[in-house]
């Protein structure tokens, strides 16, 4: 089935390995990520799969690169937003979101992230200097990516009650076992994280969570099954998750196997997933 006419790419990253090491590109079966990935690598590629537009998402939990993401984001008629990463738990994360928005590129600032996934504490969503940097966040009317494992769902979605004004966004769904085969306790969590409206859901990274060699379109299926089921298209977000993807799949295939995946549901509703959700929730000009 063709895709959309218009796709936003709500999730994909860039990295320069001369300016700064990405620590958790570690073990051979990240090999073929160890090298720098640019916006120059993506851009063809996106655009021959009719992108237009996307969300630039941060790696680490470093300071300097977010006025980094915003430069690029600023000299490119690409990418239209910017996740990057402020300290949740510092005294003044008002003053350091004003700071980075004041940055060239700095408009294009849309929503935040951290690694959550490598905290050892499952509840660090819910420490008290974490949920006053949420509170912030929302203030600031941007959005707050999850990067959880499914063991995190928990905690997020207390937080997610925790602060309502604030709109949280699932990334990668978060992590299912694919390659398990297994839906339970991972869909009981997210089905319960997704019952408070103000959650939103990436369609990406199913890929990488499956067997990388031998997945196929049908693996992916019964989860986003469950991902429509418990979101539903308006609040369902496509990503491409580039370059991670190329560890089980080429962007051209991501792209297709989301269209598989969507092929039911109407026009706008597919509208909605490729484009529409990421549009609305980044606040995307």
């Amino acid at each position: 089935m063709a895709v959309p006419a218009t796709i936003v790419d709500a999730h994909h990253h860039v990295w320069d390995l001369s300016v700064r090491d990405q620590e958790w590109i570690t073990g051979e079966e990240f090999a073929p990520l160890r090298r720098t990935f640019t916006l120059a690598d993506l851009e063809p590629e996106a655009r021959a799969a009719g992108v237009r537009a996307t969300v630039l998402v941060q790696t680490v939990a470093v300071a300097e690169e977010t006025p980094e993401l915003l430069a690029l984001a600023h000299g490119s008629d690409l990418v239209a937003g910017v996740v990057g990463w402020t300290d949740l738990t510092a005294p003044d994360v008002a003053g350091a979101l004003a700071a980075l928005r004041a940055l060239p590129g700095g408009d294009r600032l849309t929503g935040i992230r951290h690694q959550v996934q490598g905290e050892r504490d499952p509840r660090w969503l819910l420490r008290p200097d974490v949920l006053r940097g949420l509170a912030a966040v929302a203030d600031a009317r941007l959005a707050y990516d999850l990067i959880v494992r499914p063991h995190q769902l928990p905690a997020a979605r207390a937080a997610a009650e925790l602060v309502p004004g604030l709109t949280f966004v699932l990334d990668h769904a978060g992590k299912p076992p694919v390659a398990e085969g297994v839906l339970t306790p991972w869909a009981d969590d997210l089905r319960a994280l997704a019952a408070l409206p103000h959650t939103v859901c990436k369609l990406s990274g199913l890929v990488t969570e499956a067997d990388p060699r031998r997945w196929r379109d049908q693996d992916l299926r019964p989860y986003t099954d469950v991902l429509l089921d418990a979101f539903g298209p308006d609040r369902l977000m496509f990503g491409s998750d580039w370059p991670v993807c190329r560890l089980a799949a080429s962007y051209p295939q991501v792209l297709r196997t989301a269209s598989t995946l969507t092929a039911d549901l109407s026009e706008d509703e597919r509208d909605a997933v490729f484009a529409g959700t990421a549009t609305r929730v980044y606040r995307l000009g």
